[in-house]
């Protein structure tokens, strides 16, 4: 709703609305009695459902409105084709599947217009964190191993199938807000006319040592050999294998502009429409940029010293600012840590904090 109210705020023109996958419409009529308030005549809103049976609910849930509806019964794929070959593009397309939407992705981009909004939902979890691995090569092509961040990795896949299927096109795109509970993967891009500068960069591979949990990220574009890891893992001369995952998006999760309007949006609604738990979200999201790809687990390190606990979050991240590291609070799964430190240093850094706690 903020990000269908943000772009309805900053368009001087009309703009295009789909919800692709309406179900009983419950989207679309908050759409049009909450994004759409101000000139409701600006907003045209097409609803659709591929189930036929659906049509008298649809129908008799969104009667009511006062903005231009449309109400159909198609299958996506057939409904993105049409609006494509008419020219009839969208600003917004919400594609909230059951399972993983890939195959529709191109179709939706198509139809889509230029710095329009997609709005992706994925129930596939098994897929992306590394529990489907077959699956996940066939829906995302590309290798998903499973990784204590498994949610964050999730989200990285589905927005790396995006800018692949985007840049097919000619095209980029721009993620704005990206986020999971653990069961549902949700990714809010922007679609740009072309490229932005190094934007080839942010796909890649991301690498984990079996052995001692270290981790690595490579952009494709300038892929090398990975360095071996000689970790500690039993006998010192064994060299661990490197589980790679990938390719996968490893640039930013968030756009810090677009969280800063939604953020400033929530705080100025009324408590009924807006969530302390929404507003929350928005805070740790806006607090966590999304790189650098690294994110280690504060319950692993503390494993891997055999310490009493986790070492708390914030004085993990004061001490590495202090050494000099980037260190944010993952926004995606809670008690998780970003930074650019490596492992080596990460353990040193909770071996010193566990001390000075006892």
């Amino acid at each position: 709703m903020l990000l269908a109210r943000e772009q309805r705020r900053k368009s001087e023109g009309s703009l295009r609305w789909l919800d692709l996958m309406a179900g009983c419409g419950i989207r679309g009529l908050r759409w049009a009695l909450e994004a759409a308030m101000v000139s409701p005549s600006s907003i045209s809103l097409h609803v659709n459902d591929a189930d036929p049976d659906r049509l008298p609910l649809l129908n008799n849930n969104l009667q009511s409105l006062s903005i231009p509806l449309q109400i159909t019964s198609m299958p996506a794929a057939m409904l993105l084709a049409r609006s494509f070959l008419d020219g009839c593009h969208f600003d917004l397309i919400d594609m909230d599947a059951f399972g993983a939407p890939g195959c529709l992705i191109q179709p939706a981009l198509q139809a889509l217009r230029f710095n329009g909004i997609l709005l992706l939902s994925s129930t596939d979890g098994r897929s992306p964190t590394g529990h489907d691995r077959s699956g996940a090569i066939r829906s995302l092509g590309s290798a998903a191993r499973a990784h204590p961040s498994s949610w964050e990795m999730a989200l990285r896949q589905q927005i790396g199938l995006v800018a692949r299927q985007a840049w097919m096109l000619g095209m980029g795109v721009q993620p704005l807000v990206s986020f999971s509970e653990g069961r549902t993967f949700r990714v809010c891009l922007r679609l740009r006319q072309q490229l932005t500068a190094d934007e080839e960069t942010c796909l890649g591979l991301i690498a984990r040592c079996e052995g001692c949990g270290a981790q690595a990220a490579q952009p494709l574009l300038r892929l090398k050999d990975w360095s071996p890891c000689r970790c500690a893992a039993g006998d010192r001369r064994w060299i661990s294998r490197w589980i790679i995952s990938g390719p996968l998006w490893i640039g930013p999760l968030q756009d810090p502009v677009t969280l800063d309007a939604l953020l400033a949006d929530a705080f100025s609604s009324s408590e009924d429409r807006i969530t302390p738990e929404t507003r929350r979200l928005l805070q740790r999201l806006r607090d966590d940029p999304g790189v650098p790809a690294t994110v280690w687990s504060t319950d692993e390190l503390s494993s891997r010293l055999a310490a009493s606990g986790p070492p708390p979050l914030r004085k993990l991240q004061r001490a590495l600012h202090a050494e000099g590291y980037a260190a944010f609070p993952s926004g995606v799964m809670p008690g998780q840590l970003r930074t650019d430190a490596d492992l080596s240093v990460l353990l040193q850094i909770c071996s010193g904090i566990e001390r000075k706690e006892i």
